[in-house]
């Protein structure tokens, strides 16, 4: 019997073969589209769930609230204290590890070499992470300070083809150079990770910030990833409840002059599984380029909406062709056949169908798979068979998709009645309702068209807004290098005049911050006659920084470097708790932004300036508030993406925390530049890496993510409109064949060809219009949520959706023409000789 309802099926099918390879290949594009994101978002999904007791070991993250503004913003790290005391007050917690990040610089010989993705820990670093060795133990690989193990891919880099086990890496450190012995070859880690080690060293953390005892106890300090280990079956809802209370037992309130704060007020701490991390809320200050679940929740809905485009137009053209077999369903319920076994015969044609597009999807998948792997920048893999195979899930695949496709078409084909269709002597009849079912799926299949085309438009659009609005600093003709190395800071004065008098350079200068350096530095402020405090940037510059920058002077002067009081460096990189007091006893300058101005209640910058503010600069609340006079007010900067807000900011003539030199060059030398600083750069410090990047570069990284997701959305956004032309070319053919008669006589009547044509066109362009009405407040919805999550976003104006809409019916008008002229053009007579 089935074999019977195959050979019929295919038949059919070779019958009319348009019919088919519309049918076949529109299905096959809609399941191939659905199988890669899926893929992706499995892919997503999977971060750290390969790593063996992965459900037993949580991240600290830090979520800290704007007083000022209310906003919040959720870090990845935080204070070495409190993985510290977390593991102090719960005894759930069973392992404790602090990883901080870092860039490694490594002497080799006469080389100087850079480890972007470093890492010191000072804990059990196995036995949080048991990740595989290629070569050493993992009992004993980071067992004591002064081991180190490396990725496979970086001691092939450091070491070539010799053996790493047991060499010598010079790390320089706190401006000193310190041996480290490689105990262990890691096993380079998948890209689904949310770890990003190709160096990890043993410290001891005591002794590693001798000078700075306060970074393992401030609760101010944030700057490394804190692991805890608990005990299977350990409640951690138990654990987060009581964490409110723990803040109260361990953080230690600071004294601003009369007033008492506390870090806990502004802060929060969350237990995060290490398999939520990749997608979680906290996204800032992360190893690897963070995602966020609703933009993969945003892509499987794709997904089924491009499935079900392909399953519209699988039921669209099985319907409208189901008209032209009412005399072959008559014939068959005349010589015995059941209602039951003509739905079963007709289901089988479309499970067959959907076979036949399965088969042809996988092909695609297969080609598309490794350049898609590329873009996205992930390790995308189809297996077949076993853990993770699709080859069970391609097959329920298959008979969903024909059972949901062809669900409809079966039922309607049984139900014809052989009496009514004999007696007519018809081969085609038409049941009631079934036009104004496929005008209703026609029109679901371009409301999802339109709605992809407008986010696509507006993503796009807001990623040009991105790269081109104003960061409130001239941005193109500068060059960033990196100099946040200990050993640089006794000569950094010097070589930067050096740098200065490089040919092609307009003006270089010495900072604590650049564009998207990573640097974090607040510090409290209290204006006078104020009870509470607020959190400012401080940001320690020189007197060119504002010049190289391009940063606009508002109100009040620049820095001078004549002038003493203007001068407020700390000490660095040794503590001198004297100098600090003695800071505080005479004071200094500073020039703060024009948010921190209004942020401290001057609407006008002009205001702002000679009123003098108290600022806490010491990581030690005891030391007190240093006095400061605000000399000047420069505009807003975005140093940062757009995402994130701008920071009020309190800039400072001083050489503490300095980690980064800006260059502005000419225009058209930015090759020769770039080569002359590095020639000084080697002539100071030949045993420090040389790591430059123009500011061009720089903002194109910021946007990465938003561009792909700008161009993915274009992809599947031609690929719907492809499905939903594919399906309305068939649709359009089929009513033109049905409508030939009528056309015919049309034209006898004296219709001309564009009569013809428009009344075609007319009807094919209604679903159209009625599917902008869906797609248009559906649309507006999704962007206007998305475009909340930048500080700085595009007005959602009408042009993305005319423009979608307009897109959208040029495109289905378009897709019908060829038909509508066909017949518009064909003589009546061969419509009409039968009658």
């Amino acid at each position: 019997m089935w074999r019977n309802y195959l050979i019929v099926g295919a038949r059919a099918l070779a019958k009319n073969r348009t019919y088919a390879v519309i049918n076949i290949f529109g299905l096959a594009l809609g399941l191939a589209a659905c199988l890669l994101i899926l893929l992706y978002v499995r892919y997503e999904t999977s971060y750290d769930r390969w790593i063996p007791g992965a459900e037993n070991v949580y991240q600290i993250q830090s979520f800290s609230t704007d007083p000022d503004t209310g906003s919040r913003d959720g870090l990845r790290q935080s204070q070495y204290a409190a993985g510290t005391a977390l593991q102090k007050d719960f005894p759930q917690v069973i392992g404790r590890m602090h990883v901080q990040g870092t860039r490694a610089a490594v002497v080799r010989g006469d080389q100087a070499l850079t480890v972007e993705d470093a890492a010191r820990v000072d804990g059990p670093f196995f036995d949080i992470f048991p990740l595989p060795l290629v070569a050493g133990d993992p009992k004993t690989a980071l067992a004591k300070p002064g081991n180190l193990i490396l990725s496979e891919r970086e001691a092939l880099r450091l070491f070539g083809a010799e053996p790493a086990i047991g060499k010598t890496l010079t790390i320089v450190e706190n401006g000193e150079h310190v041996d480290y012995r490689v105990t262990g070859i890691l096993k380079t880690l998948p890209k689904n990770s949310h770890l990003r080690l190709d160096m990890v060293m043993r410290f001891d953390p005591v002794s590693f910030f001798a000078d700075y005892p306060g970074y393992l106890s401030n609760w101010g300090e944030i700057s490394g990833f804190n692991y805890v280990k608990l005990r299977p079956g350990a409640d951690v809802d138990a654990m987060r409840a009581a964490l409110p209370a723990w803040e109260k037992r361990n953080i230690p309130d600071q004294t601003f002059g009369d007033r008492r704060e506390n870090e806990g007020e502004f802060q929060d701490w969350k237990l995060i599984p290490l398999r939520d991390i990749h997608l979680g809320e906290a996204q800032r200050a992360a190893m690897e380029p963070a995602n966020d679940r609703s933009t993969i929740t945003t892509f499987a809905i794709v997904a089924l909406l491009i499935l079900g485009m392909a399953c519209i137009n699988f039921t669209n053209l099985a319907t409208a062709r189901a008209g032209q077999r009412a005399r072959e369903v008559a014939l068959r319920k005349v010589l015995g056949a059941t209602r039951r076994q003509l739905v079963a015969q007709f289901l089988s044609e479309s499970v067959l169908v959907a076979g036949m597009a399965m088969i042809l999807a996988l092909t695609m998948v297969e080609l598309a798979l490794r350049p898609l792997s590329a873009f996205l920048d992930a390790d995308l893999h189809m297996h077949y068979l076993g853990a993770g195979g699709v080859m069970l899930p391609v097959f329920g695949l298959v008979i969903a998709v024909g059972a949901a496709g062809g669900l409809y078409p079966a039922f309607y084909l049984s139900r014809f009645q052989p009496a009514q269709v004999l007696k007519a002597n018809k081969s085609a009849a038409e049941a009631e309702g079934s036009g104004r079912l496929r005008n209703v799926l026609v029109v679901a299949q371009f409301a999802v068209s339109i709605g992809l085309i407008i986010c696509t438009a507006i993503v796009y659009a807001q990623t040009v807004h991105a790269r081109r609005s104003d960061p409130g600093f001239e941005r193109d003709g500068l060059l960033q290098v990196s100099a946040g190395y200990y050993s640089l800071v006794p000569v950094l004065e010097s070589m930067t005049r050096e740098i200065a008098r490089v040919d092609g350079v307009v003006a270089a200068s010495r900072t604590s911050i650049g564009i998207n350096t990573g640097s974090t530095m607040w510090r409290t402020l209290r204006a006078p006659g104020k009870a509470e405090t607020i959190g400012l940037g401080n940001y320690p510059v020189d007197e060119h920084f504002f010049e190289t920058m391009g940063i606009k002077l508002l109100a009040g002067r620049n820095f001078d470097r004549n002038r003493p009081m203007d001068e407020t460096s700390m000490p660095f990189p040794e503590p001198d708790p004297a100098a600090e007091r003695a800071l505080v006893a005479r004071g200094g300058n500073v020039v703060i932004n024009a948010l921190a101005a209004r942020r401290l209640g001057f609407a006008d910058p002009a205001d702002a300036v000679g009123r003098q503010v108290r600022v806490s600069l010491s990581l030690d609340p005891a030391t007190g508030m240093v006095p400061v006079t605000i000399v000047g007010v420069v505009g807003d900067t975005r140093f940062r993406s757009i995402r994130q807000p701008i920071e009020p900011i309190m800039y400072r003539l001083a050489n503490d925390f300095v980690s980064t030199i800006v260059i502005r060059y000419r225009a058209g030398q930015g090759r020769e530049v770039r080569d002359g600083v590095e020639r000084v750069w080697k002539r100071f410090v030949p045993d420090l890496p040389f790591e430059a990047r123009y500011s061009e570069d720089i903002v194109s990284s910021l946007y990465l993510a938003e561009r792909a997701r700008a161009q993915t959305f274009a992809g599947f956004a031609a690929l719907a409109i492809v499905v939903a032309c594919l399906g309305l070319f068939g649709l359009a053919a089929f009513t033109a064949e049905r409508r030939r008669k009528e056309i015919g006589i049309r034209k006898v009547l004296g219709a001309r060809s564009r009569d013809i044509v428009r009344l075609l066109a007319w009807q094919f362009s209604k679903p159209v219009i009625v599917a902008n009405l869906i797609a248009w407040p559906a649309a507006w919805w999704a962007m206007r949520d998305w475009l909340n999550r930048f500080d700085a976003r595009i007005e959602l104006g009408a042009g993305p959706f005319l423009f979608a809409g307009a897109l959208a019916l040029a495109i289905a008008i378009g897709t019908i023409a060829g038909h509508a002229f066909k017949v518009a053009r064909s003589n009546p007579i061969h419509a009409l000789r039968y009658e």
